[in-house]
């Protein structure tokens, strides 16, 4: 399948920016099941000061920001073309070791919720890839897909205090759970073709977990199935904040921020 995206980010402030800073991990990679044909990133009133790629072997574009404007721009298009894999991305490969992807984080650190959550998941489940799969409807089922409930600091055991969430969410929840139980687990960023529209309010996010024989195979909590086809991975971390699309800080006092993303994904 040949797929098209749009993605575009724009920052405006009441008043000019003293300095800013931004990590953009917006840039897909080629791998098995998925071939960037063509991709380009633009900036509008900042400068592009580095790229390199991250530990999670992720794309990552530094940018800067400072002086009299009062907007920022963040264009990325391309096309991609995909497979269908049934989930299953294959062996581990960078520069992180495996065992670095059992290492709790402050969101996806487990508590009795989470511990709550897996009872019962190591005996009844003789292989873990049919735990994964049991582990993944039991997220989907204990925290509902309702938005504006939570933000990118909520932790998975928040999340299901709460019984609610988004697709970021349902992520850390599975990473907390899939970890506790000494399974290896990442959070992945990307995008989705929807079948219902083309446009989209935000990128999507999704896991994958180690499983013995297989390597990592994906899993998206909110969706109840393995990626497909209609799924660009982007970048992959321990949890968001190391996959996030766009993430920054800055200086001064700017005043008030206005945010608008606009999400194109479609064949």
């Amino acid at each position: 399948m040949r797929l098209k995206v749009f993605h575009r980010t724009s920052y405006s402030y009441e008043r000019p920016l003293s300095y800013g800073l931004q990590e953009l991990r917006l840039t897909p990679k080629s791998r098995p099941g998925q071939q960037v044909l063509s991709w380009t990133t633009r900036i509008e009133g900042g400068v592009r000061e580095v790229e390199f790629d991250d530990h999670h072997m992720n794309h990552v574009m530094l940018i800067s920001f400072a002086g009299d404007g009062h907007e920022i721009v963040v264009t990325s298009e391309g096309e991609v073309e995909t497979d269908d894999l049934s989930g299953v991305v294959g062996r581990h490969q960078g520069f992180a070791p495996l065992w670095l992807f059992q290492r709790a984080t402050e969101l996806t650190r487990a508590g009795n919720r989470t511990r709550a959550l897996i009872r019962g998941l190591a005996s009844d489940f003789t292989d873990d890839l049919a735990r994964m799969h049991a582990l993944s409807l039991r997220v989907r089922e204990s925290v509902a897909y309702r938005v504006g409930r939570t933000d990118s600091d909520t932790t998975a055991e928040l999340a299901l205090e709460h019984g609610h969430g988004v697709c970021q969410d349902h992520a850390h929840v599975f990473l907390a759970a899939a970890r506790a139980m000494g399974v290896p687990a990442r959070y992945v960023s990307g995008y989705l073709m929807l079948n219902d529209r083309v446009h989209q309010d935000a990128s999507h996010a999704w896991v994958e977990a180690h499983v013995e024989g297989l390597g990592w195979v994906s899993f998206d909590v909110s969706n109840g199935i393995s990626p497909d086809a209609r799924y660009i991975r982007v970048a992959t971390g321990l949890d968001y904040r190391e996959a996030a699309p766009v993430l920054g800080l800055r200086f001064g006092d700017h005043g008030e921020e206005s945010l608008a993303v606009d999400i194109q994904v479609q064949q």
